[in-house]
């Protein structure tokens, strides 16, 4: 298994609350940057800036609408950053079965076959 740079974009992307709430309400419909800033306590500009990093890590596309720029989620990206988190999840828990048979084993038996 191996985590590069854009798996990095997209962790580091969603690691912030925002972020993650851009993310949910541009996968269930397109907004524009616009009507995003609105629903955000914080200045259009900042905004624009989460929006950047998330087109940046490839979670959302934009697309000029006249004069608004229309962001929309792209599920694709999410789905590769869950396949990576479910391979992450499957190493981990292969590990801590081991560490559970580990645990289990009666050291004198162990003792016994040396």
């Amino acid at each position: 298994m191996v985590v590069d740079k854009p798996a990095d974009a997209v962790f580091h992307a969603l690691a912030d609350g925002t972020r993650r709430q851009i993310v949910a309400l541009v996968l269930a419909q397109d907004h524009s940057v616009s009507e995003l800033a609105r629903r955000f306590p914080m200045s259009f500009a900042a905004v624009q800036k989460h929006v950047a990093v998330l087109e940046r890590a490839g979670l959302v596309t934009k697309e000029r609408q006249g004069r608004e720029q229309r962001v929309r989620g792209d599920v694709d990206a999410l789905q590769q950053a869950r396949e990576l988190l479910d391979q992450l999840e499957h190493v981990w828990r292969g590990r801590m079965t081991r560490i559970a048979d580990l645990l289990a084993e009666d050291p004198h038996e162990q003792g016994a076959t040396t």
